[in-house]
């Protein structure tokens, strides 16, 4: 098991930061942990990579306890934090190779050549880290994150002030790593983690709420409906198609567009068709809708 949590607590007086959280992370597993603004991701982070103590319960990373072998643990993983401490006045290679000094590794030239290929940074290297883009400064933190080649990934908002296309770059990066390495991801991005992680973990109010495969997380908060967009040749008579069996609702979209929703225990496909032909009419696209990572993040952590 690369990462265990059992009864996890943190407290800051009387405040909870995180309360008894227990999951656990097997090797080669890429795990998307969600939550809102302060649910306790970051501090879990913390707490598995050694930056701050827990208060009870257990926090094991590669079987080691953290609080016990918590220098053998940094050995062995890499951690991007949400706020991205870096030294400003230092140059891209200097800085690496710092860290690379922290971490007594033997071939810090190669190492420092490797994460910088891998991050993109070759083009930025010269710069003082102060003159450089907020994307290619959360890219130098992975890059650091990446020196010791760690077993296991802490990223906490890795995609955190890119564009488009580095997101996407860094996406194809992280799935890379997830071939041989255990990562645990935090982002507000939901796209970005269903593109990334077969696995979320949502975390509300310091409470793990959820804990499965994307997929069966979607499949089991969508009720068994089905929701399918669909465009008619000719408007339609709403209240007629509301009236067949199994129609819950139907919405329009735009002239000829509707979204329609019915139980999952009717074939809408079908209903679509025959009521296509009753009203005189042929259907021009149809697309059935599956239920986002956003709107189940939704509704699981909306506020009481």
């Amino acid at each position: 098991m690369s990462i265990l949590v059992e009864n996890l607590t943190k407290e800051y007086g009387s405040q909870k930061a995180i309360d008894a959280i227990s999951f656990n992370i097997s090797a080669g597993e890429i795990v998307g942990f969600l939550g809102p603004n302060g649910a306790g991701k970051s501090t879990t982070m913390k707490i598995l990579s050694g930056y701050i103590p827990k208060t009870s319960g257990t926090a094991k990373v590669l079987d080691l306890d953290v609080s016990k072998n918590g220098l053998q643990v940094k050995k062995r993983i890499g951690y991007l934090p949400e706020l991205n401490p870096l030294y400003t006045d230092m140059y891209v290679t200097e800085y690496l190779k710092f860290n690379a000094d922290i971490y007594k590794i033997k071939d810090s030239k190669s190492a420092i050549e490797r994460v910088i290929a891998a991050t993109g940074l070759k083009v930025e290297r010269k710069k003082k880290i102060g003159q450089l883009s907020k994307g290619y400064k959360q890219r130098v933190g992975l890059a650091q994150a990446l020196l010791n080649d760690p077993e296991v990934l802490i990223l906490d908002e890795p995609t955190s002030g890119l564009d488009p296309n580095q997101m996407s770059e860094i996406r194809k990066l992280i799935l890379s790593l997830g071939k041989d390495k255990t990562i645990l991801l935090s982002s507000h991005i939901m796209q970005e983690v269903e593109a990334m992680c077969s696995r979320v973990i949502i975390i509300n109010k310091g409470k793990i709420v959820a804990d499965e495969a994307v997929s069966k997380i979607k499949k089991r908060l969508s009720n068994g409906d089905k929701t399918t967009v669909i465009k008619f040749r000719d408007s339609i008579d709403v209240n007629m198609l509301l009236k067949k069996e199994g129609v819950t609702s139907v919405t329009r979209i735009e002239d000829g567009t509707y979204e329609v929703t019915a139980s999952g225990t009717i074939d809408l496909a079908e209903i679509l068709f025959k009521f296509a032909i009753a009203s005189n009419t042929i259907i021009l696209e149809q697309k059935e809708q599956s239920e986002s990572l956003e709107s189940v993040f939704q509704q699981l952590t909306k506020n009481d």
